[in-house]
């Protein structure tokens, strides 16, 4: 029996690429259903991530003429790896097995067919794997490659070179729900799920429009809620360095002490100003750190949710009130709505 397939698309502000996007995956979903590769009841789930432009209007009016596409509504922006777990959460129910892809396409959408076969195997989550990182600048190529590899030196079990391309199956995504922390790092978090995966190898292309979502700002505040939600070696390290200075003003200590009984003291006024700077750096690179770690016990103790959403097509029709503007709109959204109701 084919396997129920929900694509998952995170969308933030994606108006300029969201057209082509949407008709690439509901091309493939087709042409896998018509292959019966994938059960006919396989549709697209675009998750919008409190976008400022027209992407959940596009999400909503494609979901009107095509039963296979539909939407899921945030109430505010709560940044791309929460919005994909909204995603995943719920398109779980309806689903034997959830795609993770971005908006952008630069992840190769044929590879999903690969990605099937290896569920069909009995694999449980299948990575998406780049091959190589020939359209990253040269920056990006060497900084990606060392936070994989510095992760990996903290004992953080990543995928090297994966992001969030992705196959989970529905006990997958149900295990991942067990995971309560707010400060979620799902590179690091599925892995740890442990059931049976592989990886699928593949080219990944340019961006058709639009710009990065990640640029450097973001990619290195990622980076370190990254290292930061996975292990406590950036503390031992501040310790480390803590008892490194303690010894070192120890000998130092030492040595000017042996001076002054040689009557070979000097004013040192640089020496003596420079390590006053050096050590009350380290000291609030130590209270900044430690405070990092602080607030994230401060954010999971308040349990707060991940994600609100505002409008769920996926799984209910749309409230009338959340689909009038205004008066101009109002006729054009009765229709909708009705259509809406229809096909849910």
């Amino acid at each position: 029996m084919e396997p129920v397939l929900t694509i998952v698309v995170p969308c933030f502000n994606e108006e300029e690429v969201l057209p082509d996007t949407i008709h690439q995956l509901e091309q493939f979903v087709k042409q896998l259903t018509s292959e019966q590769i994938v059960s006919n009841r396989s549709r697209i789930l675009l998750v919008d991530d409190g976008s400022k432009d027209r992407t959940w209007e596009i999400i909503y009016k494609t979901g009107l003429r095509n039963e296979h596409v539909r939407g899921l509504k945030l109430s505010r922006n709560v940044g791309h790896q929460n919005a994909l777990l909204a995603g995943l959460f719920a398109a779980k129910d309806g689903s034997d097995c959830v795609v993770s892809i971005d908006a952008d396409l630069q992840d190769d959408v044929q590879i999903i067919r690969e990605f099937i076969d290896k569920f069909n195997e009995g694999n449980e989550i299948v990575y998406g794997v780049r091959k190589r990182r020939d359209t990253d600048s040269i920056f990006k190529r060497h900084t990606a490659q060392f936070f994989y590899k510095l992760m990996k030196r903290m004992g953080v079990d990543l995928v090297y070179n994966h992001a969030d391309f992705r196959l989970m199956s529905k006990r997958a995504i149900t295990e991942l729900e067990g995971f309560k922390e707010v400060n979620l790092f799902l590179r690091g978090i599925v892995p740890l799920l442990g059931f049976r995966s592989d990886v699928v190898y593949y080219d990944r292309k340019e961006r058709q429009a639009g710009e990065t979502k990640y640029p450097l700002k973001k990619m290195l505040s990622f980076a370190f809620d990254g290292i930061t939600s996975f292990s406590v070696s950036p503390i031992r390290f501040v310790l480390f360095i803590g008892f490194v200075s303690f010894f070192l003003s120890i000998l130092f200590g030492l040595y000017f002490l042996m001076l002054k009984m040689l009557g070979e003291t000097q004013t040192g006024w640089t020496s003596l100003i420079t390590s006053i700077w050096l050590i009350g750096g380290l000291q609030l690179i130590a209270i900044g750190l430690i405070g990092e770690y602080v607030g994230k016990i401060y954010k999971e103790s308040k349990q707060r949710p991940k994600f609100i959403i505002d409008i769920d097509t996926f799984s209910m029709p749309i409230p009338r009130h959340h689909l009038i503007r205004n008066n101009e709109e109002e006729e054009f959204y009765k229709m909708d709505h009705r259509k809406v109701s229809e096909t849910t």
